[in-house]
C-alpha cells in the first residue's frame, strides 16, 4: 500500500516581484507550517518553506540537496495549486479521542446504524465546504450526524444513510422520478476522483 500523506497546504498566488509566494495552510498553528517540511508535491518534487509574513512564504525546491527558489513572478506563478503533503508516519498522535487525521479514516468499514455493512471508505474529500467520505458511490457528509462513530481501533464508522428523495426528471412529466443519488442531507452519488488526504477536523495535531 502507498504511505498515506497529509496535506499540510497549499502554494497560492504570487506576491510582489521577487519570487514570494501565499500559502495557506491546514495546521492549527499556521506559524508551525514550515517546521514539518521538507514537503512532497503530487509530482514526487520536494519543497521546504519559511515564512516571510502572514501568509507569505518563499518556498524552494530541494534538488540534489540544493535549494532552488523562484526568483521572479513568472517563476512563483509556476508553483500556484501546489499541494504540500508530508508522510502520514512523520505526524504526532491526535492529542484527543476525538481528534484524528482524515487519511485515517481511508479503508475503514462503513456500517449503517443497524450493523448493516455499507462498503469501505474509499477517499475523503474536501473541497473547502466540509470533509465528505466516499463510500462506494455515495458521498456522505462528514459530520456528525451523518457519521455519528469513529471507531479507529476497530477499524469502522458508523453512517446514518439520509432518506432519498424523488427528484423530478426535466425532460419528463412524472414527478416521481428519482434523481441519482439525491438526498435529504446532501449526501450524493460519487463522481470525484480526488484523494482528498486532508488533516482532522481539528485541523493538524500539535
Amino acid at each position: 500500500m502507498p504511505e498515506r500523506r497529509i496535506l499540510m497546504g497549499v502554494i497560492g498566488r504570487p506576491h510582489g516581484v521577487r519570487g514570494l509566494v501565499h500559502v495557506h495552510s491546514y495546521t492549527a498553528d499556521s506559524a508551525a507550517l514550515p517546521e514539518y517540511g521538507p514537503f512532497i508535491d503530487d509530482r514526487g518534487r520536494r519543497f521546504a518553506l519559511s515564512w516571510v509574513s502572514e501568509g507569505v512564504a518563499k518556498a524552494v525546491e530541494l534538488v540534489d540537496g540544493r535549494e532552488v527558489a523562484p526568483h521572479d513572478r513568472t517563476a512563483a506563478e509556476a508553483l500556484v495549486n501546489v499541494r504540500l503533503y508530508v508522510e502520514r508516519d512523520r505526524l504526532p498522535p491526535p492529542a484527543d479521542e476525538d481528534e484524528f487525521y482524515l487519511a485515517d479514516l481511508v479503508g475503514l468499514r462503513a456500517v449503517a446504524v443497524d450493523g448493516t455493512e455499507l462498503g469501505r471508505v474509499d477517499a475523503v474529500h474536501d473541497y473547502g465546504a466540509g470533509a465528505s467520505l466516499e463510500i462506494g458511490r455515495l458521498l456522505v457528509p462528514f459530520t456528525r450526524a451523518c457519521v455519528p462513530k469513529v471507531d479507529l481501533a476497530g477499524g469502522q464508522v458508523t453512517v446514518v444513510l439520509p432518506a432519498e428523495v424523488n427528484v423530478p426528471d426535466p425532460g419528463s412529466n412524472e414527478s416521481g422520478a428519482a434523481g441519482a443519488g439525491a438526498t435529504e442531507s446532501g449526501a450524493t452519488e460519487s463522481g470525484a476522483t480526488e484523494s482528498g488526504a486532508t488533516e482532522s477536523g481539528a485541523e493538524a495535531a500539535e
